[in-house]
């Protein structure tokens, strides 16, 4: 009996060792993010040329406004498991092109229930305040009901993610893809 329970004892540590394993290789495993990109994987990179590329290092919001950009982007936030606060900005931007009062308030409710709210989904790490602010904005929706959360999403992106991104093994994979085809 007790050989039998250090066995599925051993079994356990091992499967835990691997799940962890997996979560410890963070943005170095994707060795081609090529798949995630829009459109066709090879063609969208034959269209992407090394300048295009290299200005996304000039400032996040460049990045954030280049379709390929995002793509690499977002496949890199994905391998730090914090593609939410993405998904969220993403979601207030186009909440912002809403133009039906009708489909203002359960678009906002959907979002502040997938993002905002305590023990939401996919939860965004903003503070207690601007949480309480958007839930109040929420009650009475307008455009701008998202602003404060969006904007301290999008400065946490901007100074955490987004200097870990260009250093990492997606963009510089990317960047010597691009040279590559030139020479």
């Amino acid at each position: 009996m007790a050989v039998q329970q250090l066995r599925s004892g051993d079994r356990v540590t091992k499967w835990m060792r691997t799940r962890l394993g997996c979560l410890s290789h963070k943005s170095d495993s994707y060795n081609d993010f090529t798949a995630i990109l829009p459109d066709k994987p090879n063609r969208a990179l034959k269209g992407l040329s090394t300048e295009e590329a290299t200005r996304w290092a000039d400032s996040f919001d460049v990045l954030l406004s280049h379709k390929y950009g995002l793509a690499a982007f977002r496949a890199f936030l994905k391998t730090e498991f914090s593609e939410e606060n993405l998904e969220f900005w993403l979601a207030c931007e186009d909440f912002k092109k809403t133009r039906s009062a009708a489909k203002l308030a359960s678009k906002a409710q959907r979002i502040f229930e997938e993002f905002i709210d305590v023990q939401a989904p996919r939860e965004v790490n903003i503070d207690f305040q601007t949480r309480e602010l958007t839930r109040r904005n929420v009650q009475e929706p307008s455009l701008s009901c998202f602003d404060q959360a969006q904007g301290k999403v999008h400065s946490l992106m901007e100074k955490d993610s987004y200097p870990r991104f260009l250093r990492s093994k997606i963009y510089t994979d990317l960047l010597s893809q691009t040279q590559r085809r030139l020479s």
